[in-house]
């Protein structure tokens, strides 16, 4: 897949769609985030990435108040979420997961129904076909399976479907990709990619994989141990990229060598 031509290192002035104030959580005696500090601008596309335990899905989650932090703000649209209705905040921030999580007892075009349903909206029947054949899915053949009937790809293409038929401003993705195969994940990443960039989606991604976000984010956001280790185009992070744990993260990842100058970190 061809990588997406890097904007700017960071958000316009002035327009953001999510914010993240000093945001800190813990879980127990684990701490999730550290004082997380990130701007998405509107129809920007962030990728969290990081090792497991690094923070990146509790910070995605904070966005649609699925996580509750226990310190700092989480702003959407300029507005502290918890002042915000939580219909509204459904409505304006699509959730997509890992596997993404269709109720087998219901077939295609329900699933997708279901998100303009629980909120309300008019025509859910009429968002739900257009919602599909947005992701590549032709409602008439498509829309009266059963979630067992389709192929991975195809089931992550129902649930970017779902998370799309109310038409959202800001679309969350929990690793969507990660249980699909090679070929299939290209294919999908590429729908997903094409989609955002074509309507001007807002979107922040969870991966681990550093070539995914590199092909599909404007900016990446490395995280580790609940802290920002570097956030930056991935023109920047390629070129440039922080000394120590970012460095040695590339050089794992075979995107960078290794080099005699480099001051690797522990991970």
């Amino acid at each position: 897949m061809s990588q997406i031509p890097a904007p700017p290192t960071g958000p316009p002035q002035g327009v953001l769609a999510l914010e993240a104030v000093g945001v800190r959580h813990r879980f127990g005696s684990v701490v999730a985030l550290d004082g997380v500090e990130l701007q998405v601008a509107v129809g920007e596309c962030v990728a969290l990435v990081g090792e497991s335990g690094s923070g990146k899905t509790t910070l995605l989650r904070s966005f649609n108040r699925m996580v509750e932090p226990s310190g700092g703000e989480v702003r959407v649209g300029g507005v502290p979420v918890e002042r915000i209705d939580p219909v509204h905040l459904r409505r304006t921030t699509g959730y997509v997961q890992q596997e993404g999580g269709l109720l087998p007892h219901w077939r295609v075009l329900r699933n997708v129904q279901m998100v303009p349903r629980l909120l309300g909206l008019p025509d859910a029947s009429q968002r739900a076909l257009r919602s599909l054949a947005r992701v590549g899915l032709e409602p008439e053949r498509f829309g009266d399976r059963w979630p067992r009937e389709l192929s991975g790809g195809q089931r992550q293409r129902v649930a970017l479907a779902r998370a799309l038929a109310a038409e959202p401003g800001v679309v969350l993705l929990d690793e969507p990709f990660g249980a699909l195969d090679a070929i299939t994940r290209a294919e999908v990443q590429e729908t997903f990619g094409t989609l955002r960039r074509s309507e001007g989606l807002t979107a922040v991604l969870v991966t681990h994989d550093l070539r995914e976000a590199l092909a599909l984010a404007d900016r990446i956001v490395v995280l580790r141990g609940g802290r920002v280790e570097q956030a930056a185009s991935p023109e920047t992070l390629l070129g440039r990229p922080a000394p120590g744990y970012v460095t040695e993260l590339l050089t794992r990842s075979g995107l960078r060598r290794p080099s005699s100058g480099d001051r690797g970190g522990t991970p």
